[in-house]
C-alpha cells in the first residue's frame, strides 16, 4: 500500500486498505478453484490509482494547515473507484471457469467494495465541506483582522501626522453667549450634544449643536454653588457636586430632560472634585473635609470606603486608564497614590509624596505617568512610575504660563488621547500641551483670559474648548484648528 502514502490522509489510507484486504481475503477463501491472479489484480488497481493521482502529489501545500484533499479532487476519486470496479468486473467476466453462483458471489463482493468506497467518499466530502466552512471562517477572520489593522495603521498615521502639525483653539465669537451668573463648572457629553453649566446653585442644561448652544432646562436641587460636573460616558446621566456637600446623580429621562435620581450624603464640606470609572459603577469624590470617598452602585449608590490620609482639603483626583489607580492632591502639599489590587475591592494608599506647594490638579497621561499642577508655579511637573520598585518620582517639568493665582482648583486638567493634548488651567491662562512621539510634552498654545476666575471643559474628542470667565462673563466656544 506504499503507493498511496503521500496521496491521502491516514484515515482515508486505512479505510481503503481494509476495504481491499477484505475483498482479497474473501475472494481467496471462497473461490479456491478460481484461477485469478489476485496479485496482478491488486497491482493493476493501484497502477490506476497511481496514474490518476499523480497530479495531486505535485500540488504545493496550502497556506492554512488543512488536509490537502479538496472538493475538486472527488471527481478524480470517483473515476478511480469506477475504474477499480470495472477492472474487477472485467476480470470476473473474463474467467470462463467460474460457475454461475461463484460469479454472482464475486459480483456481490465487488458491489460491496464499491459501496464501501462510496461511503468513504461521502465521509471525505463531509470532512472537506466542514474544512471549507472553517477555511471560509478563518479567511473572514483574517480579512476582518486586516481591516482592523489597516484602520489602526491609518489612525496611527493620522495621529502621528496630526502630532506633527501645529494647532490652536480659535474662538467662535458668534456662538458666545452672555452669562452674568457665576459658572464654576462646565461639562459636555460624549457625543457633543448636551452642555451643562453650574451657575450658582442652578444647573443649566443646553442643547449643543456644532458649537451653537440653546437653553433647554434648569435643575434646582442643590442648595448652594455647584462646583463640579461630570457626564457619564455610556449613558447621558451626569453627576454634580456642590458647596452644600452633596453629590447628585442626574438621570436622563427623554427629550433632553433630566431629573434627580439620587442624592449622596456623606461629606461634611464642599465637593471639589469627582471622577467616575468607565464601567459607571464607581464614583470617587474629594472634599474640603479632607477625605476621599468611594461610592459603589448596588441598585443604589452607597459609600463603600473613606480614605482620610490627607490632612487638608482634597483639590484634585484622577483615575488611570486601567481603572485600578487613583492619584490625589490637596492643600496639605501631599500627593497620594491609591491602588486597588486583584479582586479585592478595597483601595489602599501605597505611596505618599511630599511636594513644595499645595497641588490643584492631577491628570494621567497613561497608566504609569501623570502630570501635577501646583499653585503659583510657571511649570507643570511630570511623575513617572519606576518599573522596578513601582514607585512614582518626578522626572521633569513642563514650562507653562500662569500669572497670579487665587487658589482656584475647580477647573480640572484633561488629557485628550485622540489628539495627544493636555489641557491645563493655570492662573489666568489655559495651557494646551502636545505630547510628541518621543513623549516630550511641549506647550503649543497659552490663552490669556485676564482673570483667574476661569472655568471650563474640553470635549472628549478635543474638538471644542468651552469656558466661562469673570472678565468676559460669557460662555465662549473655541474650536480646534490645525495650522
Amino acid at each position: 500500500m506504499n503507493k498511496l502514502e503521500g496521496f491521502l490522509n491516514q484515515d482515508c489510507q486505512t479505510a481503503i486498505e481494509e476495504c481491499f484486504k477484505e475483498v482479497q481475503t474473501k475472494i481467496e477463501s471462497s473461490f479456491n478453484n478460481i484461477y485469478i491472479d489476485l496479485d496482478s489484480l491488486i497491482n493493476e488497481i493501484f497502477d490506476v490509482l497511481n496514474d490518476k493521482y499523480q497530479k495531486c502529489i505535485q500540488r504545493s501545500p496550502p497556506l492554512i494547515n488543512l488536509p490537502q484533499i479538496k472538493l475538486e479532487d472527488y471527481n478524480i476519486f470517483q473515476q478511480i473507484f469506477q475504474d477499480i470496479i470495472s477492472i474487477i468486473k472485467s476480470k470476473i467476466n473474463n474467467q470462463a471457469l467460474l460457475k454461475e453462483k461463484e460469479k454472482e458471489l464475486l459480483i456481490n463482493m465487488s458491489l460491496k467494495c464499491e459501496q464501501q468506497m462510496i461511503e468513504i467518499l461521502q465521509q471525505l466530502e463531509q470532512k472537506s465541506n466542514d474544512k471549507d466552512i472553517l477555511l471560509e471562517q478563518q479567511t473572514l477572520q483574517i480579512q476582518q483582522l486586516n481591516t482592523q489593522l489597516n484602520i489602526q495603521q491609518s489612525s496611527t498615521v493620522k495621529s502621528t501626522h496630526s502630532q506633527s502639525k501645529p494647532f490652536n483653539y480659535q474662538i467662535i465669537k458668534e456662538f458666545s453667549i452672555s452669562k452674568s451668573d457665576q459658572c464654576y463648572a462646565l461639562a459636555i457629553d460624549n457625543d457633543c450634544s448636551t452642555l451643562v453649566a453650574g451657575c450658582y446653585s442652578t444647573i443649566k442644561v443646553f442643547e449643543f449643536n456644532s458649537g451653537v448652544i440653546k437653553l433647554i432646562q434648569n435643575l434646582n436641587e442643590h442648595k448652594s454653588f455647584v462646583y463640579t460636573l461630570n457626564f457619564m460616558k455610556k449613558s447621558k446621566h451626569f453627576l454634580s457636586g456642590s458647596l452644600d456637600s452633596s453629590i447628585i446623580i442626574w438621570k436622563y429621562i427623554q427629550n433632553n430632560l433630566w431629573c434627580s435620581q439620587q442624592i449622596l450624603y456623606g461629606h461634611s464640606n464642599q465637593i471639589n472634585c469627582l471622577v467616575i470609572n468607565k464601567y459607571e459603577d464607581l464614583i470617587i469624590s474629594g472634599s474640603n473635609d479632607n477625605t476621599i470617598k468611594f461610592w459603589i452602585n448596588k441598585n443604589e449608590w452607597l459609600c463603600q470606603q473613606t480614605i482620610a490620609d490627607h490632612s487638608s482639603s482634597v483639590y484634585g483626583l484622577v483615575l488611570n486608564q486601567q481603572q485600578n489607580r487613583v492619584v490625589s492632591c490637596g492643600h496639605d502639599k501631599v500627593i497620594l497614590i491609591i491602588e486597588q489590587s486583584g479582586q479585592n475591592t478595597e483601595w489602599k494608599v501605597v505611596q505618599k509624596m511630599k511636594v513644595d506647594q499645595f497641588g490643584y490638579r492631577v491628570c494621567f497621561i497613561d497608566n504609569n505617568m501623570f502630570t501635577f499642577s501646583q499653585g503659583e508655579k510657571e511649570y507643570i511637573s511630570v511623575f513617572e512610575m519606576n518599573t522596578i520598585n513601582k514607585l512614582f518620582t518626578k522626572t521633569r517639568d513642563i514650562n507653562i504660563k500662569s500669572g497670579s493665582d487665587n487658589g482656584n482648583c475647580l477647573f480640572p486638567q484633561q488629557y485628550i488621547n485622540g489628539k495627544c493634548i493636555l489641557l491645563s488651567k493655570n492662573g489666568q491662562y489655559i495651557n494646551l500641551i502636545r505630547k510628541k512621539q518621543n513623549w516630550e510634552l511641549l506647550t503649543e498654545q497659552s490663552i490669556h483670559f485676564g482673570t483667574n476666575s476661569l472655568f471650563g471643559v474640553m470635549s472628549d474628542d478635543g474638538e471644542y474648548l468651552i469656558t466661562w470667565d469673570e472678565k468676559s462673563k460669557q460662555i465662549q466656544i473655541r474650536r480646534y484648528k490645525e495650522q
